[in-house]
């Protein structure tokens, strides 16, 4: 003897599936306004404006030809070595601010004092954990800009 299909039976099937599509879409929205913590740009519609200019910034700065070294030392100070053409640029500067990727703490400001021919040791240590540093390293009247991971 079989049972018959009916009402209920789809009534059930129609809600366990809705009900885990829903559970499942709040466990997500959940997570992401968790770990979240930032905006990438503020206005997507004046960045794609600014993006022609950003890519001719980009082509310059390759056309300079300075290979930049970007690392924490052992004590979380980072530190940046420049050459051009495999020698170390002279009168180098540099600034930066470290943000953390997820906007979970402050970004911190970081200066930077000579370490060397065509190196540069910053002032601050960064504390642990991932951090991206958004620096500008200067010699003379030129300038490249660069973002990096650090951990």
């Amino acid at each position: 003897m079989t049972r018959r299909f009916t009402g209920w039976h789809m009534f059930a099937v129609l809600a366990a599936f809705f009900g885990t599509v829903i559970a499942v879409n709040f466990v997500m929205a959940w997570y992401a306004t968790r770990t979240f913590g930032g905006t990438v740009v503020d206005n997507s519609y004046v960045a794609s404006q600014e993006f022609n200019r950003w890519l001719a910034e980009a082509r310059a700065q390759e056309k300079l030809g300075w290979t930049n070294r970007v690392a924490l030392d052992a004590d979380r100070h980072v530190m940046i070595s420049t050459t051009a053409e495999g020698e170390p640029l002279a009168g180098l500067s540099a600034s930066a601010v470290a943000r953390h990727p997820l906007g979970r703490a402050a970004d911190i400001p970081l200066g930077f004092a000579l370490a060397g021919p065509g190196r540069l040791r910053s002032t601050t240590a960064l504390p642990a954990g991932r951090w991206l540093v958004h620096l500008t390293v200067r010699s003379g009247s030129k300038d490249v800009r660069l973002i990096e991971s650090l951990s």
